[in-house]
């Protein structure tokens, strides 16, 4: 006998000016049941979660929570109703701890005193329950992502979440947390919690749901069992065609561009990169790996001119710029697509074509005598929107509105753009959907092919493997030797990702 209906999204339309972001959307969540919501970048995901979650208001359309209309745009009913949401940027405050976080919002202002004492018991029972254990007087901005992420879900259940959401909660995660979250998610579907999770991991969602549902331009275009799909068909279901990523072709290298010989970078005490040494020719990849938290970000924040090296040397095209800023770089034609899109690649609150000129503010095409040519400005952002695919936005539009990978899209283009010497690609694809990922890879091999040096940072081994010419893993702020990415394998990956690289170089 099927589990009773939970939730019932029925005809949920939601416009944005002439564009619907959703369109007639009708979804059946079950009791126990994991739903899987997947898509291209702007295919709507996000927004019918909000709409669900009470952050926005459908123009048509009606919300049912075990067969009760809930209002719309007023999220302490769809709390109250059982609905639980984990953001893709957690909504913690860091400066709090644990337990404040999860108890904010839970005690009327009226009550004199908090009930700190029997809130922790709570608190502490559902973390041994569900395996989600965490540290409840821990301050929230001394936590790893894994474990605010952990946080974020306690603070749901604490609301007695039996409807939980998730988007893309696994984007920031490394894949040991990944997989025990997807455990922890499992545990909880069989206590009977319902729950929706956002993602463009395929592997992810044929292991982690019962059904997937997939949008496409705001519409349900398909919904299938995950015992009887398959990756390739949910990805030919969510782009409308075939996706093939495309294939690295061999080259042969020019002269050394990038050079860093026994750099070291301190933070206090504690040694953040010691010792690194690489080289990058011309039209050459050089991959890094490794488990987050490694050094990948030190290294980033080096070559992107955010950190200064305490001693050794960096070099591009035999220029020492160890000590220069992020400006300096760029006016020598470096380009960087940034870990964090959104707090180090894009201000949200302008619009993409001021941020599309951010780093070329001094181009005498964009402004002259310390005035903007906003024509100019708009133009070129509109030829980076027709070249790189970007969807979603108009030149005028605030870069906030746009979903995660066309955001992406968008600060790549910028940097392609300008035929850079030099790329760091740090985690260039994470929670992109496939079609978005094949553009981007695509962008990086053309990039190489028309001889710029690239330095590419990513967990995504297949993605290091797939675009590299050489492969360097880093552990513990340490480069271990590079070898051929022809040549290896993921057992040795791995083993050198743990720092067992005796023998190599």
């Amino acid at each position: 006998m099927a589990e009773p209906v939970v939730l019932h999204l029925d005809s949920i339309t939601k416009r944005f000016g002439s564009f619907a972001a959703n369109d007639a959307i009708s979804i059946e969540l079950r009791r126990g049941e994991v739903i899987a919501l997947l898509g291209e970048n702007g295919a709507g995901k996000t927004t019918l979660m909000n709409i669900l979650f009470g952050h926005y208001v459908p123009d048509e359309g009606e919300v049912y929570i075990e067969g009760r209309k809930i209002p719309h745009g007023k999220p302490k009913e769809a709390i109250a109703a059982g609905v639980g949401m984990v953001h893709q940027h957690f909504s913690l405050a860091k400066n709090l701890s644990v337990l404040e976080n999860v108890m904010t919002g839970t005690e009327p202002l009226s009550s004199w005193r908090s009930e700190t004492a029997k809130g922790k018991r709570k608190l502490k029972s559902l973390e041994e329950k569900f395996g989600l254990l965490v540290d409840t007087d821990a301050r929230v901005g001394d936590l790893s992502v894994g474990e605010q992420q952990r946080v974020e879900i306690l603070k749901a259940l604490y609301n007695n979440a039996r409807i939980l959401i998730l988007d893309e909660p696994t984007g920031v995660l490394t894949q040991q947390e990944a997989e025990g979250l997807f455990k922890t998610l499992r545990a909880m579907a069989k206590d009977g919690l319902s729950i929706i999770f956002i993602s463009h991991k395929l592997h992810e969602v044929m292991s982690g749901a019962d059904k997937v549902v997939v949008l496409r331009a705001g519409k349900v275009i398909a919904e299938r069992n995950t015992d009887a799909t398959s990756k390739e068909e949910l990805a030919e279901l969510m782009v409308g065609r075939q996706v093939e990523r495309p294939v690295r072709e061999a080259s042969k290298p020019g002269d050394v561009v990038v050079q860093a010989r026994d750099v070291a970078l301190h933070a206090g005490s504690t040694a953040r990169l010691t010792d690194i040494t690489f080289d990058i020719r011309a039209g050459e990849t050089l991959g890094i790996v490794g488990v987050s938290g490694n050094g990948q970000a030190a290294l980033c924040d080096l070559v992107a001119g955010v950190a200064h090296a305490d001693h050794g040397t960096f070099e591009i095209n035999g220029r020492e710029v160890s000590h220069m800023t992020p400006r300096d770089l760029s006016s020598m034609d470096v380009g960087r697509t940034p870990e964090d899109r959104n707090s180090q690649g894009a201000v949200g609150e302008l619009t993409l074509w001021e941020n599309a000129v951010l780093e070329r503010i001094n181009d005498r095409r964009f402004s002259k005598h310390g005035f903007l040519n906003k024509r100019e400005g708009r133009s070129y952002c509109q030829d980076l929107i027709d070249r790189f695919d970007v969807r979603g936005g108009t030149p005028n539009s605030r870069i906030s509105l746009l979903s995660g990978g066309n955001m992406q899209k968008l600060i790549l283009g910028r940097s392609l753009s300008k035929h850079p010497v030099f790329l760091l690609a740090a985690q260039p694809t994470r929670g992109l959907d496939e079609g978005a990922i094949a553009a981007i890879h695509q962008d990086i091999l053309e990039a190489r092919k028309n001889g710029t040096a690239i330095l590419l940072v990513s967990e995504d081994l297949d993605e290091v493997v797939s675009l590299s010419d050489r492969i360097m893993a880093i552990h513990g702020g340490r480069l271990s030797p590079a070898v051929d990415a022809k040549e290896v394998d993921s057992r040795q990956l791995g083993l050198m990702m743990a720092g067992e690289w005796g023998g190599l170089g």
